[in-house]
């Protein structure tokens, strides 16, 4: 049993955590909804997913915006949180090219990822204690 002091810095940590991935998130999915043209040039450059429309990044936008909406207020935070965690890890992971050159044009910038995937990964095995801030029923 962890004393109250404890229990709220572990509660207000995880809130803070949740927060900061919520951010990052949320701008990249903004890129689908309002350069839907960039957003569909990183998903051929680093998914090989080439040839999808403008119409298909907005929809992919959309239903990001739906899953970071119950993300950040922690509903059904097993399906949110681990959906959270394997986009992001899909991301970190696609981006290996530029991990094995961090000094060529910005790569350096790659590398935030690996501190946001283990924020998403604490996240996702503490969501049971990450109650600040949330509708889910406790």
């Amino acid at each position: 049993m962890m004393d109250s002091s404890l229990s709220f810095r572990l509660r207000l940590s995880l809130f803070s955590l949740r927060l900061g991935v919520f951010v990052v998130m949320f701008f990249w999915t903004l890129d689908k909804l309002i350069r839907p043209e960039h957003a569909s040039q990183v998903f051929e450059n680093f998914y090989s997913l080439g040839g999808l429309e403008q119409h298909a990044m907005k929809v992919i936008g959309i239903l990001e915006m739906i899953l970071l909406a119950g993300f950040l207020v922690g509903i059904k935070k097993r399906f949110t949180y681990g959906a959270v965690l394997i986009l992001h890890a899909v991301s970190t992971f696609s981006s290996y090219k530029q991990y094995f050159a961090p000094f060529d044009k910005g790569n350096l910038l790659f590398f935030a990822a690996w501190p946001m995937l283990a924020a998403c990964l604490a996240i996702y095995l503490l969501r049971e204690e990450d109650n600040l801030f949330t509708l889910a029923r406790r």
